[in-house]
């Protein structure tokens, strides 16, 4: 019998030692964390570094990028029925752009659903538009998985419908300077055209095709359609392009030269209220609430500053003072509303456009307090 040589078995082949291999080997390990922490941290570098919402070049690469998803999920539908083309016999620009157009499409749906839901999460109150909101971030999700590629062109197509009517619900108020019933409409009106008339071009082209466009482009345009128009009517889509960047409740509101001075009493280590939340009234004070609403440039209209006191049955409107607006300032147009008639008790003011969509709120208690002297801290904004 032969002897054994006492030696161990041979390791595996250890990766090369340079720093690039043992990174590869790191990501292919940790895949579906990088891509969740990635997918998080450009979420977050997004929100803020994303640039106005009336940018004129930021629309035109919105409407650059949508064009691309278009022509390239256009082109995987009249391709459907062929044999795949030998990459060997292409020219190399167009063998890059068969072997990478999956990966730019997913690239550019990635961008525009991630900077759609920053828009629409920044234009209103989570509680309000949670619904929509919620949407926005499965289908987000959904493009950032693995299983994209898998889910077939009418997904895709239903994406694209979603991108198109958002970035028309966003673009339409700003070229008309208002919001309304109709400006939405019209809104989702334009931005079912481009889907349309490409359907419209491939069913002169072919029976197979019209099928073809008929299933995978208008119905999944019609469904994504209806649910704009189902949330619209529950008022659960933002008010895109406002929002407001800042409200606070304050015991007097002064405006000057150098701005607007704001008194309160907030003692300095609440640092999670804007102004007096916890307002201590003296007989004769009255109530202030100020805020601060972006809307574009040339942007004109009015909100509606509405005023709630909790009652045993619920939210009681107490009142309701039209503000007229005007946009371009890069803070925001400042407004304010006062109060003198109040009761001691939970409240709180909601700003709203005149299609009643809530842009933002603050809730406050107000306690009655006994006359003496107050030492009131100012803000100037």
């Amino acid at each position: 019998m032969a002897g054994s040589t006492g030696a161990e078995a041979a390791p595996a082949e250890a990766p090369g030692a340079g720093t690039l291999p043992r990174l590869k080997l790191y990501y292919e390990r940790n895949e579906q964390r990088i891509a969740a922490a990635s997918f998080a941290a450009g979420f977050v570098f997004d929100a803020f570094m994303v640039g106005r919402i009336d940018s004129w070049e930021m629309i035109a690469q919105q409407a650059a990028y949508l064009a691309l998803i278009l022509l390239a999920l256009t082109q995987l539908l009249i391709e459907q029925e062929r044999p795949a083309p030998e990459p060997a016999a292409m020219p190399a620009p167009k063998r890059w752009y068969y072997r990478y157009r999956s990966v730019v499409v997913h690239f550019l749906f990635g961008t525009l659903l991630n900077l759609y839901t920053i828009f629409f999460f920044k234009s209103s109150s989570l509680l309000v538009s949670f619904s929509f909101l919620g949407v926005l971030v499965l289908l987000l999700l959904a493009n950032e998985s693995r299983r994209f590629t898998a889910l077939g062109l009418p997904f895709k197509f239903a994406l694209l419908a979603l991108c198109l009517l958002s970035f028309s619900a966003l673009v339409v108020p700003v070229l008309v300077g208002y919001l309304g019933v109709t400006v939405f409409l019209i809104s989702m009106a334009l931005g079912c055209i481009p889907i349309a008339a490409v359907a419209s071009w491939l069913r002169r082209r072919s029976d197979a095709l019209a099928v073809r466009a008929r299933r995978q482009m208008l119905v999944p345009l019609g469904a994504v359609l209806a649910v704009f128009l189902i949330f619209y009517l529950f008022r659960l889509i933002p008010p895109v392009p406002l929002s407001i960047p800042y409200i606070g409740v304050y015991h007097a509101v002064d405006k000057t030269q150098d701005g607007y001075r704001l008194s309160h009493e907030r003692p300095w280590w609440r640092v999670w209220h804007n102004g007096d939340q916890r307002f201590r009234a003296q007989p004769g004070d009255k109530v202030a609430v100020f805020f601060r609403v972006f809307s574009p440039t040339r942007f004109s209209d009015q909100v509606l500053m509405r005023w709630y006191r909790k009652e045993a049955h619920g939210w009681s409107l107490q009142d309701s003072i039209p503000i007229n607006i005007v946009g371009g300032r890069e803070q925001g147009f400042r407004g304010y509303g006062v109060k003198t008639n109040y009761q001691a008790g939970d409240w709180k003011v909601q700003v709203e456009t005149t299609d009643e969509r809530e842009i933002g709120r603050i809730y406050f208690d107000i306690e009655p307090a006994p006359p003496g002297p107050r030492a009131f801290e100012v803000d100037l904004d």
